[in-house]
């Protein structure tokens, strides 16, 4: 049987910039899938935090 690719959760073209003006997410598309493991990895201050922020809503 083949494997149900049920997207639960999408977002497209998502940018965000502080008031400084510095930009720390660009143009972030993101799909997740039913039963998918979900991982946010990368360097300190790169914006993870931000990413999980805008994803909660």
């Amino acid at each position: 049987m083949a494997e149900d690719k049920k997207i639960i959760f999408s977002m497209f073209r998502v940018s965000k910039v502080t008031p400084q003006g510095k930009q720390i997410i660009k143009n972030i598309n993101l799909s997740f899938f039913y039963g998918a493991k979900i991982g946010i990895i990368g360097l300190n201050g790169s914006g993870k935090s931000t990413l999980i922020k805008i994803i909660a809503g």
